[in-house]
């Protein structure tokens, strides 16, 4: 049971009095800055707060909520998923995944989830060191983790890796799916972005991913200020958090400087988590990465370095990522990079739905078209 201070605390984040009080002063500052101002949320866990908690509907005319590229799973490329549905159905594997990949369908249609009552050997995991488990279980068979995530989850799984290696498992592979969201901002701010078109429209600020910075801190997004012109605020995901979190924006474009924020100091630290860096870029290198949505982006992911490349998939079972032509009718990539809302999908609420989703921003829980569904629709 919390603490009741902590839970006294965690109420006052979502205190209605203090949330109209916020509103009031968004409103106000908009009306100093004297034009529309549009905003992008990089996570999924924003995505879903400022749905749930009615924000969306209340904030002021003038200030307009773009989602962007900040689902793990929704920006899973249809070549990685096919690469998964492929190892699924290679003899002698075991998959370990996450359960949020189970549904995403594979450029045919085909999910995880079919595979699995196909007879592939699918396990569901709540962490990577579960796969580890497996490894030990079934030492006849290759286990082979889908590690995909941002920052957030990239320390634990390597280290899984570490402890992997420690213990000599000669079954445990890795796929490294795992994405870095600086690269992506940088593409959705360039004009020559690594998807070969020009930035979204008017996009004025970020609200940056709370868990993310939490391992890399504030320093990597000093582009966005320094060469983009941009202000950008590391939020928490209360109601309150995200309304001073857009406040603060507004009073640095309000002064004309703009900056990189940090409205969730009370977890994180402008050099984020060292230590959690340290076992993630001990394993890790960056390297170019395919991103739904953006194409691929110069080191934008994470490979596993020389010395565990005996733990490493793509080695294992001499993988490469088909050719595949995207899913037909799907906008998830137009929504990724903040061109269209879900509702201008011409499949959304129609032959895409969460009961049957096309596309993966309907699949996760942090898509953004699945939240529209939720809270606008259902």
């Amino acid at each position: 049971m919390p603490h009741p201070d902590l839970h006294a605390l965690l109420q006052g984040f979502a205190d209605p009095a203090l949330c109209r009080a916020l509103l009031q002063r968004l409103e106000e500052a908009l009306l100093r800055y004297g034009r529309p101002l549009r905003f992008m949320e990089v996570c999924g866990t924003h995505t879903v707060s400022i749905f749930r908690s009615g924000l969306r509907s209340l904030l002021p005319a003038a200030l307009t909520h773009i989602s962007g590229p900040g689902c793990p799973v929704c920006v899973t490329h249809d070549r990685e998923i096919a690469a998964c549905l492929l190892l699924a159905k290679t003899p002698g594997a075991r998959i370990a995944t996450f359960g949020d990949l189970m549904r995403v369908p594979g450029p045919t249609g085909e999910t995880l989830k079919n595979a699995q009552a196909c007879g592939a050997k699918v396990h569901v995991l709540y962490s990577p060191m579960e796969a580890l488990e497996l490894a030990r279980r079934y030492p006849r068979d290759k286990i082979v983790f889908l590690a995909a995530g941002f920052e957030t989850t990239a320390p634990a799984t390597a280290a899984t890796v570490l402890l992997a290696a420690q213990e000599k498992l000669p079954n445990f592979y890795l796929l490294s799916l795992h994405k870095l969201v600086p690269p992506a901002l940088r593409a959705l701010l360039s004009s020559d972005s690594a998807a070969g078109g020009a930035a979204p429209p008017a996009i004025d600020a970020f609200l940056l991913p709370g868990h993310v910075s939490s391992i890399i801190g504030s320093k990597p997004y000093g582009f966005i200020a320094d060469e983009f012109n941009k202000t950008a605020v590391i939020g928490g995901f209360e109601p309150s958090d995200i309304l001073q979190s857009l406040l603060l924006i507004l009073e640095s474009i309000l002064q004309g400087r703009p900056a990189i924020g940090n409205q969730y100091s009370r977890a994180v630290a402008e050099d984020g988590n060292p230590r959690a860096r340290e076992i993630m870029l001990k394993v890790f290198v960056p390297q170019d990465a395919l991103w739904r949505g953006l194409g691929t982006l110069p080191a934008g992911g994470l490979a596993l370095r020389e010395e565990y490349a005996a733990f490493d998939a793509r080695r294992g079972f001499d993988l490469t990522l088909p050719e595949y032509p995207e899913i037909p009718g799907c906008k998830c990539g137009l929504v990724l990079r903040g061109e269209l809302t879900p509702p201008q999908c011409p499949l959304f609420g129609k032959s895409c739905s969460p009961a049957h989703p096309v596309g993966p921003c309907m699949v996760s829980s942090e898509g953004s078209c699945a939240a529209h569904y939720k809270y606008n629709l259902g």
